[in-house]
């Protein structure tokens, strides 16, 4: 029986990864170079401490940037590439659903609080969430399970009761090292991306209601 549901944030409820990464791919652009998705997605998922963009660039053109006229301008990109965008389809009749069924719903992402608050905020998800955890609350990100095991923790449930849904590899990886079951719902970079293990996939949350995904778990777990 499924007692619990955990979302990540980024790229999952709301897809900032991919004015995030087109707002990268500009700048490397107007530079003459390009950043590879291979290099990219290798941190999609994790809280990106271990890839500086702004190096990278640096070291593929041979020179120095002006890194704070750079960050300046890519953030304004992403800003405006972000405006008037929605949760994903189907987040908000999941979070309803699983309401409805009582069961425990949390939130785990390699993000900080304040960057994930802020737009939960903003759209007027906050009081959806049971439990949020954030790289603020643990030591490792994913695809470490930490994040996941905290959660499942303030929840009170077993990893084996709870579903994680995930949009990127690093995600999945770090739900199932935690023992849960995982589907994945990536988005239009992260489906690009090369998965691991995972328990069922969907190309948007729209596509399948809630209680057929405990239902195709259920079949998968025999």
């Amino acid at each position: 029986m499924i007692k619990a549901i955990v979302f990540d944030f980024d790229g999952l409820i709301l897809d900032t990864e991919t004015p995030e990464y087109e707002s990268f791919q500009a700048m490397y652009q107007e530079h003459g170079a390009q950043l590879p998705l291979e290099v990219w997605g290798r941190h999609i998922g994790t809280d990106g401490s271990l890839f500086e963009p702004y190096q990278y660039l640096e070291e593929c053109i041979g020179k120095p940037i002006d890194r704070e006229s750079a960050r300046l301008l890519r953030r304004e990109r992403y800003a405006e590439r972000m405006r008037g965008e929605l949760p994903r389809p189907g987040v908000a009749d999941y979070l309803v659903r699983g309401k409805a069924l009582n069961i425990g719903i949390g939130l785990a992402s390699s993000s900080s609080r304040a960057w994930v608050i802020g737009y939960l905020t903003e759209h007027r998800l906050t009081d959806s969430f049971h439990c949020v955890r954030t790289r603020d609350d643990v030591a490792k990100t994913k695809p470490d399970p930490e994040l996941y095991l905290r959660v499942l923790e303030t929840l009170g449930v077993q990893p084996h009761e709870a579903v994680a849904f995930e949009d990127s590899p690093n995600g999945a990886l770090a739900a199932k090292r935690a023992g849960m079951h995982c589907v994945i719902v990536p988005n239009s970079v992260t489906r690009q991306l090369k998965f691991g293990e995972f328990d069922l996939r969907l190309d948007s949350m729209a596509d399948m209601p809630l209680d057929t995904v405990f239902e195709r778990i259920a079949g998968i777990r025999g």
